[in-house]
């Protein structure tokens, strides 16, 4: 457990140092958790932060960011990776991000066969004028099959994004 809240502060401490930057993006997900039928589902709390983008192309734009989330249950994953966003003129946008991290249970079962996850996230959702959006969003972890156990998890979420 000690890892993961050392990730979890760094992630803090990544977000204050980087917003001074221009074109960013934090959001704030409220969803919920869903192990099938061997784990102990509950209320979930989802925050990610997404730096300027590094390649952009008509309307994909491509950046690097990061993710941290913790269930009542107590389970916490930290990660980061790639980010991409299809945004149109309408205001309506797809977000996709991949994001490999450290994953940890707060109840047995709710174990996810490995320390090391990857979240990967599928969301839609509509900017408002004032930069700032709403969306709902489907993630999963899963450890890929690189363990003996893996049987995932769904997170849902509806999230709300503040652009800086």
């Amino acid at each position: 457990m000690t890892r993961i809240r050392v990730a979890f502060c760094s992630f803090v401490l990544l977000l204050l140092t980087t917003l001074t930057a221009n074109a960013q993006e934090l959001t704030f997900g409220l969803g919920t958790t869903d192990y099938g039928d061997a784990g102990q589902d509950s209320v979930a709390f989802d925050l990610e932060y997404r730096h300027a983008p590094f390649l952009q192309r008509r309307v994909m734009s491509v950046a690097l960011g990061a993710n941290a989330s913790v269930s009542a249950e107590g389970d916490l994953f930290v990660g980061g990776g790639i980010w991409t966003r299809w945004q149109w003129d309408s205001g309506w946008f797809i977000d996709n991000s991949i994001m490999p991290g450290l994953y940890e249970e707060g109840v047995a079962g709710n174990d996810l066969g490995s320390a090391f996850e990857i979240r990967s996230l599928l969301g839609v959702g509509y900017q408002f004028d004032n930069g700032h959006a709403i969306s709902a969003a489907f993630s999963h972890k899963s450890n890929a099959s690189l363990a003996t156990d893996n049987p995932g998890m769904n997170l849902y979420t509806i999230r709300y994004h503040i652009s800086f």
